[in-house]
């Protein structure tokens, strides 16, 4: 994959850190095949400046996923995913998943969403972002 065609989904007002978001979208682009081993993440600066972040956050978010061995730094090239075995198997990459939902269901129960609202939103934003 080209580091350009590499955007982050950044959101300020999730109430996830904005590194974390960082974090999370790469381990999920990993998991799910759209970046591949040898692919090279966009550079600190262009994501910095894409997602209006301050560099160190994203940096961090970088230095997290070379500490977690996701990616490694090749000098004077950024940062390449490293082989796609950290991709981890179907029902752990479930059980991620669910722990993401998991507060927003809870969010939509306070919210006073019926499970009939609650997946025609799901319904709704599965359409928007089919590949």
């Amino acid at each position: 994959m080209d580091s350009q065609a590499c955007q982050f989904e950044i959101t300020p007002s999730s109430g996830v850190p904005i590194y974390r978001q960082i974090v999370d979208q790469v381990l999920a682009m990993v998991a799910g095949g759209q970046l591949a081993a040898g692919d090279f993440l966009p550079s600190v600066r262009q994501v910095a400046r894409a997602a209006d972040v301050n560099p160190m956050t994203v940096s961090k978010a970088y230095g997290l996923l070379e500490a977690e061995g996701v990616v490694a730094r090749m000098r004077g090239q950024g940062m390449c995913v490293t082989a796609a075995a950290n991709t981890g198997p179907l029902a752990e990459r479930k059980q991620q998943v669910q722990e993401l939902l998991l507060p927003a269901i809870h969010r939509a129960r306070l919210l006073g969403l019926s499970d009939k609202q609650l997946r025609a939103v799901f319904d709704v934003l599965l359409k928007d972002h089919s590949p």
